[in-house]
């Protein structure tokens, strides 16, 4: 059964992830589940989520100089991969090719997701 169109950038971004960064990502369970874009589950928007790990850290909080997108509010992370995405972010370095790869709805979603704190 083939993957549905929206999780397939995630999906490739995984597969070509390193692999001690999907070692040490654990799936993040937010405290209170975020109001997500229709047709997008928990599940769904973790996958998305999964791929930021990479360089923002386990259950996005970083540990170096990427910044923390965990709990962060939502308006301004949204506002932030829009802009990343129109390439108007004048001090991005990679993300505004990374998010060429999401749509307008999976960017609400990870922005949504990634408002919520995570339960310990």
């Amino acid at each position: 059964m083939p993957f549905p169109s929206f999780l397939r950038p995630a999906l490739l971004a995984l597969a070509l992830a390193a692999p001690w960064a999907a070692a040490s990502a654990q799936p993040a369970t937010p405290a209170v589940a975020p109001v997500l874009p229709a047709g997008f589950s928990v599940q769904n928007v973790a996958v998305l989520a999964g791929t930021c790990a990479n360089c923002h850290g386990p259950q996005g909080h970083s540990t170096g100089g990427i910044p923390t997108l965990r709990g962060q509010d939502a308006s301004h992370l949204l506002q932030r991969m829009q802009a990343f995405k129109a390439n108007r972010a004048a001090d991005a370095t990679i993300m505004n090719r990374l998010m060429q790869g999401y749509d307008e709805s999976q960017i609400q979603a990870l922005a949504a997701w990634f408002s919520q704190e995570v339960q310990p």
